[in-house]
């Protein structure tokens, strides 16, 4: 069997879609060749703790962990604070303290291109040593943060092992990226490095054809497409969920100011008031970590009363929530960039099979991949009428036990086939 050294700072116990695409590609890796040998931080700072994602590492993975000092224990000194308990938009937010405004100045003028940074150069001189004596065929760095493709970059450099970039984001592209209030020569700065890791990579992977469209105006370099994905292992633990009899309208993981629905949560005061029936059924339940903005708004509305406010839960406990939704709520983030954005929770809902509102710009990837699947709507967020056409078209269809959508085309996106793309390409470049 061949291996492949993945560089990934997010690794269990950590939570959070960014941990989910590499577990998940190294439980299904080792089916189709490849063996996975993880290298992650041994003490990083997580936003979430999720150890029932441990469950999915086969337990021949070999997993090396090395220690990393970072930014944020820094920021824990300043406030008192955990990452954890940062604010899920705290790049763009609105009204930051001194302490938040010091922090991110600190951020963009210092650590290029990330708080990962000082990882780098240590990390290169320990896996330069450590393949001279575990050999591996192919190297796959996933970032962000953007600091793993750094190391990747230095080992391919020294070693002429073939390496694939795994964007799960952009980089200089990404949304929050015009908020760092960065110097002139730091964006510059950004962009040689991106250039960089770009050009010298054997391949480059997007997970949104938005993406690898950019991408391949920037560079001589293949760049290939593979999606995140649901894992049918995940919905098949789900199944026999008995439904609570609510009409759940249901949005997991985590949840931005910057991506409010507010004409949404109008429209559904609006049929409260005018349908009791639909007010005394009406459930909205927030599973993950959400911007308090959020919570205010739903409360403003007069919808306090519809809440469910779970707060954080882990994997399980979101599959769980998923398949037994009524409506999935998918809100974009309110930035132009996030046309490109295929959230990963996009793939969980259409694993859950129950109508998704997508609500942000309707030619953009979510779109594609919503109206493809079969799975829902795309809305724009200021149309209104639209997203009361379906809450209306979605009760009616609850009132009958019937579901509006289900998805008529979403096996591609398992994690079984993106992890049978990823196997292919890697040996296609290892050869």
């Amino acid at each position: 069997m061949k291996r492949v050294l993945v560089i990934s700072y997010y690794w269990p116990p950590a939570g959070g879609s960014g941990v989910q695409r590499w577990v998940k590609f190294s439980k299904y890796l080792p089916g189709n060749g490849w063996q996975p040998v993880i290298y992650t931080p041994e003490n990083p700072e997580m936003q979430s703790v999720d150890h029932t994602l441990e469950a999915d590492i086969p337990a021949d993975v070999e997993v090396v962990k090395r220690p990393i000092t970072e930014i944020y224990s820094i920021y824990r000194r300043l406030t008192g604070k955990s990452a954890s308990q940062a604010q899920v938009n705290m790049v763009n937010a609105q009204g930051k303290s001194w302490k938040q405004r010091l922090m991110m100045a600190i951020r963009g003028r210092f650590f290029v291109p990330d708080p990962r940074v000082s990882w780098v150069k240590p990390s290169v001189k320990f896996l330069k040593k450590y393949l001279q004596e575990h050999p591996v065929d192919a190297i796959v760095s996933t970032g962000p943060p953007h600091s793993m493709h750094l190391i990747a970059q230095g080992v391919a450099r020294a070693t002429g092992i073939p390496w694939v970039a795994d964007f799960r984001d952009p980089w200089t592209k990404i949304f929050y990226f015009k908020h760092l209030g960065l110097s002139e020569r730091t964006v510059r700065k950004h962009q040689k490095l991106e250039q960089s890791v770009l050009d010298d990579a054997t391949v480059v992977v997007a997970v949104s054809p938005l993406v690898q469209e950019e991408f391949r105006t920037m560079t001589k370099t293949p760049v290939e497409l593979i999606t995140n994905g649901f894992d049918p292992d995940d919905f098949a633990a789900a199944d026999g969920i008995i439904e609570d009899g609510f009409f759940n309208m249901t949005h997991t993981g985590q949840f931005a100011a910057d991506g409010n629905p507010d004409l949404l949560w109008e429209v559904l005061a609006e049929k409260c008031r005018e349908d009791a029936r639909f007010a005394g059924m009406l459930r909205i339940r927030l599973a993950g970590k959400t911007d308090y903005q959020i919570v205010e708004s739903i409360k403003t509305a007069g919808l306090e009363m519809n809440l469910v406010d779970l707060g954080y839960v882990n994997h399980e406990s979101a599959v769980r929530e998923q398949s037994g939704a009524s409506v999935l709520l998918l809100p974009l983030r309110k930035e132009p960039e996030y046309r490109a954005t295929l959230p990963g929770k996009l793939f969980e809902y259409l694993g859950a099979r129950k109508p998704i509102l997508g609500i942000g710009q309707t030619d953009g990837a979510m779109a594609r991949v919503v109206a493809d699947a079969g799975a829902g709507l795309t809305v724009g967020w200021e149309d209104k009428a639209g997203l009361r056409s379906f809450v209306d078209a979605a009760w009616e269809a609850f009132l009958k036990g019937e579901s509006l959508y289900s998805g008529t085309n979403i096996e591609k996106y398992s994690r079984i086939e993106t992890a049978r793309s990823m196997a292919t390409l890697l040996n296609k470049i290892s050869r």
